[in-house]
């Protein structure tokens, strides 16, 4: 890619998020930051060298840009697209959530039994 890419495509092509729009709505909400500036619009351009910092739920996650790619390629297509500068960071209870389980054989879950399992889930906006 001659030209330095937006914000939005640079996380859709790393695989932080599944879709560009994802990007944009983490964008939006103030998730995302470059070289410690928030960032409000995914049309922001980044460069090698940027250091992006990244909400994803209860993980903040801290990148330094290492690349660009032509597509959204393989995962490990994705990873070469960046350096960790730090380990993720977990900020919330998250973790010691209960996982949800059923027992094998039970059948088709009834609603009431999914409304049951997305109350212990995390709430996620991506």
């Amino acid at each position: 890619m001659s030209e330095a890419p937006r914000l939005d495509k640079w996380l859709w092509f790393a695989r932080f998020v599944k879709t560009r729009s994802l990007a944009q709505t983490l964008c939006a909400a103030g998730h995302v930051k470059v070289n410690g500036e928030a960032v409000h619009r995914g049309h922001r351009a980044v460069k090698v060298g940027d250091e992006i910092d990244i909400l994803l739920g209860t993980v903040r996650r801290r990148v330094v840009v290492a690349g660009f790619g032509e597509r959204r390629g393989p995962a490990p297509e994705a990873q070469a697209l960046y350096t960790e500068s730090q380990p993720p960071e977990r900020l919330g209870p998250a973790a010691d959530r209960p996982v949800p389980r059923r027992e094998a054989g039970a059948g088709r879950p009834t609603k009431r039994d999914r409304r049951r399992t997305d109350a212990l889930r995390p709430d996620f906006d991506e």
